[in-house]
């Protein structure tokens, strides 16, 4: 498809089909639809490629991938065509205006030189409108591609005729508008103009396309593709992922990802969930407990037993939630299809009109032609083309120095009627990394030492909460190596340390050494769990010392966002996977009222579906992979740049910076992009409205019709600029 009338055509053709109902999607490149038997995907296929177009099913490992699978190479090939017709433009816009209006100019081979000129523009530039044409004109049918390709070809013709088929002028009349109305009908110039003008719209376009179907890629490839299946007798044997079945058992070592949903039958770990709850700490699992595929054995060998496997498992899940959420359209999309349908035929009805009506009045072939190729040169949609690609250009470059990027205009629109902001907790309202928040010590305690022995022991730990404990330590003293490491999965760790015995960890781990904790330290541990915060003992040869607190702490910036978009009338909502405690701890710490806890992505998805269902508008602010459905679903997903790629690429606006008041700027941000883009379309419609009577009146030579079209062109570019100054809420 190499436009919206594209997707408009085959829809129309599918739903003519009984017992079918479909929906085609021009950016993401799928069709979505429901079929009655006997109608099957063959019959659909069959219906598709009479309508001139190729498709093939999507499959359930691999969801709507194939539509962008090519999406660099064709942005590469606009590319090379846009910089061909540039650099033949600019001359051609200077030589064939001055042969045409002044005969004085020209010299021997002048008409060469034009041609040599504007053939790579006509022939290669522009071969894509043509190919596209000649297929849509095979099947019956008609789209702006048709318009730029009759336009570039018609202005082209006329101008060879002009040259070398007609006697030439020797004489310039005097004045300038004389000259002009007098000119001799050379349009190589619009020809190459209207080439020019429309691949650099479709250039800008083709980039922003290309993300459409990066996160469902991105997903997808967080499946291991083998895995370790343990056979009956106890070997151990690697075979393709999509070879493991419901209740197989199979080995996960540490560092290696888990193939499917399932069951731990012996072995312990640290499991990596981020990828599935978006939660930094490890989560620590033994026999019995349920693994979701997806996520990565940190620690220990585990074995696991499978309850689903292949596209029933979650991680398959997520991947349809984030191509269902794609299959919407935006509203001005679905405008343009509406638009695009019936403009064409217009245009050529109005065109062939004009000729005919001046060859009934008897105003000549030369006369009937330019009114006839003046209507098609300025009906040519590049202000269309241009309208909204400039300004989204424009908007991100000032997104750039706000911290902000803005991929679509779905995103836009989406920012009219908000009223609901959801955050994602870790990583997005917090930094998503444990850091030590308090030490606790008796009276008589150095919290110096007490965090040198901790810091020895943690360090030779990957646990979360070593990690944090050893950094910190590290920043404040030289760490000793600790002898007799011995890591307690799911309790803690313990060593010794310049003779010291350490005992690190939960207070089972206390109980099971027969150590008594200290009131102060009992208190300051139960303050602390109900803080959210994950509190450590610390005890030193059967003593317990301290108590270690640790948690992933709220960024800076956080409750300043938050009183802002409340001071903007909207209502906040965070949501996490992490427990009630910690959620709430955090919530009104920011001053965000309204929080749910211990979700899966899919509750995320489902909560921003019922908030849709009641009405609200709602933005998504989030970073993780578990994030990327939530995303989608939402009216408006904003990723953090410091997030996942996953995250980035579904989200509609990417917050380059972690400072959270990018949050309120980017809403700023995109309504004044929003007007921009109205004001666009507005001009490019009222533009066509206005200047194709005028040229079908004779009033418009050509050549004008290519000026006001480079003009009208230039007024939405010069339109989309204003927004490098656009202001936001802070200034």
């Amino acid at each position: 498809m190499s436009c919206a009338a594209c997707a408009t055509r085959i829809e129309r053709r599918l739903n003519k089909m009984t017992g079918v109902t479909a929906s085609v999607n021009y950016a993401t490149g799928t069709a979505t639809i429901d079929a009655t038997p006997p109608i099957s995907a063959e019959h659909v296929g069959n219906e598709i490629t009479a309508a001139g177009y190729t498709a093939e099913p999507a499959t359930e490992a691999r969801p709507a991938l194939a539509g962008t699978g090519n999406d660099d190479g064709a942005v590469a090939d606009l590319r090379r065509r846009l910089f061909v017709a540039l650099i033949a433009f600019f001359p051609l816009a200077d030589l064939s205006v001055m042969f045409a209006i002044i005969p004085s100019t020209r010299f021997h081979g002048w008409q060469l030189l034009l041609t040599v000129l504007a053939a790579p523009v006509v022939c290669w530039s522009a071969a894509p409108f043509h190919r596209r044409a000649f297929t849509n004109a095979r099947h019956g049918g008609a789209s702006m591609d048709t318009l730029v390709s009759v336009g570039v070809l018609a202005a082209t013709l006329w101008s060879l005729h002009t040259m070398y088929l007609r006697p030439t002028r020797t004489e310039t009349p005097t004045g300038v508008w004389a000259a002009i109305w007098s000119s001799d009908s050379i349009y190589l110039e619009v020809a190459a103009g209207i080439t020019a003008f429309v691949l650099a719209g479709r250039y800008f376009e083709a980039k922003a396309k290309r993300t459409a179907g990066s996160a469902l890629r991105a997903l997808a490839e967080l499946a291991t593709h083998e895995v370790t299946v343990l056979t009956r007798d106890g070997r151990e044997i690697t075979v393709p992922t999509t070879e493991l079945g419901h209740g197989q058992r199979f080995l996960v070592r540490p560092g290696e990802t888990i193939a499917a949903d399932g069951i731990v039958i012996s072995g312990t770990s640290s499991i990596d969930t981020s990828a599935m709850t978006g939660e930094a700490i490890p989560v620590d699992i033994a026999a019995g407990a349920e693994v979701l595929g997806g996520t990565v054995s940190l620690t220990g060998r585990i074995v696991v037993e499978t309850t689903a496997v292949g596209p029933d498992t979650m991680l398959s899940g997520m991947i349809r939630l984030v191509e269902q959420a794609q299959q919407g359209k935006a509203r001005m999309q679905r405008i343009a299809d509406r638009i695009s349908a019936v403009f064409v035929p217009f245009v050529f009805a109005i065109a062939a009109l004009t000729g005919a009506v001046w060859l009934l009045l008897g105003g000549g072939t030369d006369r009937a032609g330019a009114a006839a190729i003046a209507v098609l040169v300025v009906a040519c949609p590049c202000a269309l083309g241009l309208a909204i690609p400039t300004a989204l250009m424009v908007a991100s470059g000032r997104g750039a120095q706000l911290g902000i990027f803005i991929k679509g205009h779905q995103a836009l629109e989406a920012t009219r009627d908000i009223d609901v902001v959801v955050f994602d907790k870790t990583g997005t309202l917090t930094h998503g990394r444990m850091s030590i928040v308090d030490i606790t010590v008796p009276d008589g305690i150095e919290k110096s030492e007490v965090l040198r022995l901790a810091g020895a022991v943690e360090a030779a730990s990957e646990h979360a909460v070593a990690t944090a404990i050893a950094e910190h330590a590290r920043r404040h003293t030289e760490l000793p190596t600790a002898e007799s490491f011995e890591a307690l999965p799911g309790l803690g760790a313990r060593g010794i340390v310049q003779g010291k015995h350490v005992l690190i960890g939960r207070p089972q781990l206390m109980s099971q050494h027969g150590l008594t904790t200290p009131t102060a330290l009992e208190k300051a541990h139960d303050h602390h769990t109900r803080s959210g915060h994950t509190a450590v003992f610390i005890a030193v040869d059967g003593a317990i010392v301290a108590v270690i607190a640790v948690a992933d702490t709220v960024k800076e910036s956080a409750a300043g966002a938050i009183a802002r978009l409340h001071s903007q009338g909207l209502r906040t909502l965070m949501l996490t996977g992490d427990n009630q405690h910690t959620a709430h701890a955090v919530a009104e710490q920011i001053g965000i009222t309204e929080t749910a806890a211990d979700l899966l992505p899919q509750d995320k998805v489902s909560t921003i579906a019922q908030l849709r269902a009641q009405g609200h508008r709602v933005v998504m602010v989030g970073d993780g992979i578990n994030d990327a459905a939530a995303l989608t679903t939402a009216d408006l997903g904003m990723a953090i740049g410091a997030g996942t790629d996953i995250a980035i690429a579904a989200a509609d606006v990417i917050l380059v910076r972690a400072d959270l008041n990018t949050v309120p700027d980017a809403i700023d941000l995109a309504h004044a992009t929003l007007r921009t883009i109205k004001g666009n379309l507005a001009w490019a419609f009222g533009y066509n409205v206005i200047a194709i009577p005028i040229a079908a009146l004779g009033w418009l030579n050509p050549l004008i019709a290519g000026a006001t079209m480079a003009f009208s062109s230039f007024f939405v570019v010069t339109n989309s600029l204003r927004l490098r100054r656009a202001r936001t809420h802070r200034g």
